[in-house]
């Protein structure tokens, strides 16, 4: 059980994993064309964020270097005319001198200042106020740490890069219907439509959002598994297409086969650390408060992991 839990928190591999597909592929022109379309992917996915430089680093990050780095992961519900909210926020940071990744989820209530809007609000509506660097800056300031990169997983579009594999198959563990979908308990075949509508329900899972943030990271896994098989690979172009229309990204296509190469290994020691939150209603509104000492506790944690003075 505990290797399954491991395999399953690996996704700061979502996408340096697709360049796995690369290595697969034997020599020739079609291996070429293969690794000229996913950088090609990666160019259109790659958004350099407003900020280059986080003020709490005193100098750039270099994965190149095997520096320990952090990233912020967005699960975004985006549609048309709707810029949406960050549901899914984790951050990962990432050790390659004690081989180790760190993973904390962000509760979307959690209440806390959001940062260049001058207000206190729930933190996922930092993306709907002011996009990917709002969200950064304000997770920055939340946990006194730099973010070094972000992942921005759109999965409204998501349904798309489903299809592009072919369909995923997933282990589900709560029988529930939505969006005139039934999902029985056990392993379920989903296509794009099916996916999006099961990456969705939150009101009827006992669990709530934690349940949802589940669900996500289990279709983003299956996505990768599916992705880096053979039998994908003759639909590698509408694969690389879908990912760079809903997946977007300050790493370059550089910094991702340095961090392939140079930290490999960390994910066999992944922690998952957890905030804890009081539920309240402020102005009937909920929030998840974080306590000071509580938010003095990961900020050191994490910022050891860092190896921040």
């Amino acid at each position: 059980m505990r290797s399954e839990q491991k395999k399953k928190k690996k996704t700061w591999l979502k996408l340096t994993s697709i360049i796995l597909l690369v290595l697969i592929v034997g020599g020739g022109v079609y291996a070429y064309n293969v690794y000229s379309s996913l950088k090609g992917a990666v160019e259109t996915m790659n958004e350099p964020l407003d900020q280059k430089q986080s003020d709490k680093r005193e100098a750039p990050v270099a994965v190149k270097d095997k520096d320990p780095f952090s990233v912020l992961m967005l699960g975004v519900d985006e549609r048309a005319g709707d810029r949406g909210r960050s549901d899914t926020m984790i951050v990962l940071t990432v050790n390659p001198n004690n081989n180790s990744v760190k993973m904390l989820s962000i509760p979307r209530d959690t209440r806390t200042e959001i940062v260049g809007k001058g207000t206190v609000d729930k933190i996922n509506h930092a993306y709907a106020f002011g996009g990917v660097q709002m969200s950064v800056n304000t997770v920055e300031n939340f946990l006194n740490i730099p973010i070094d990169y972000y992942m921005k997983v759109n999965m409204e579009g998501f349904r798309d890069i489903v299809d592009a594999v072919g369909g995923i198959t997933v282990q589900n563990d709560l029988d529930f219907t939505y969006s005139g979908y039934h999902f029985t308990k056990g392993a379920i075949q989903l296509d794009g439509k099916k996916a999006l509508a099961y990456s969705r329900m939150r009101k009827e899972d006992p669990r709530g959002d934690f349940g949802r943030q589940t669900r996500q990271r289990q279709i983003i896994q299956a996505v990768i598994k599916e992705g880096a098989s053979l039998s994908s690979l003759t639909n590698y172009s509408d694969i690389f297409n879908a990912l760079g229309k809903n997946v977007k990204t300050n790493l370059t296509f550089d910094e991702m086969v340095d961090i392939q190469k140079n930290y490999k290994t960390v994910g066999s020691n992944i922690t998952q650390m957890e905030i804890k939150e009081t539920g309240t209603k402020i102005g009937g509104i909920y929030y998840g408060l974080v306590s000071d000492a509580e938010k003095q506790r990961l900020q050191n944690e994490l910022r050891a992991q860092l190896e921040l003075n």
